[in-house]
């Protein structure tokens, strides 16, 4: 807030992903995610793509082993479109070495907006 009473919002109020009328809650796909073999930890949040149109984009960990060791992006997005609608597919797909959170826990989504590579693989 500004000295002059301006209000600027900086960050989502919500978590929901709006895709082409759709709504996507990443709770959802994240606990999803973590059903797969070889996924550790996941977080997803909702970015725009080249269209203007908000998508779901999952970051996800691998579980160190031989679990994690074979576990590509064409596994994990095959993995989630085979098992929900196909709005709710995720588009893009980025491994980590840790999903950031804070000491309660909770997912830090807006470090994870400010981590996002410009280029990755659109799905």
């Amino acid at each position: 807030m500004r000295a002059d009473g301006v209000v600027t919002i900086v960050d989502r109020l919500k978590e929901l992903i709006k895709y082409k009328g759709y709504r996507i809650a990443p709770a959802e796909l994240e606990a999803l995610l973590l059903t797969q073999p070889g996924v550790a930890d996941a977080a997803v949040i909702g970015s725009v793509d080249p269209d203007g149109q908000e998508v779901p984009v999952a970051f996800v960990v691998r579980r160190p082993g031989e679990a994690g060791d074979g576990l590509d992006e064409t596994a994990v997005t095959d993995f989630v479109a085979a098992k929900v609608a196909p709005f709710k597919k995720i588009r893009r797909l980025e491994f980590i070495a840790a999903v950031p959170k804070s000491f309660s826990g909770k997912i830090l989504r807006r470090m994870l907006k400010k981590t996002e590579p410009a280029g990755s693989r659109m799905a």
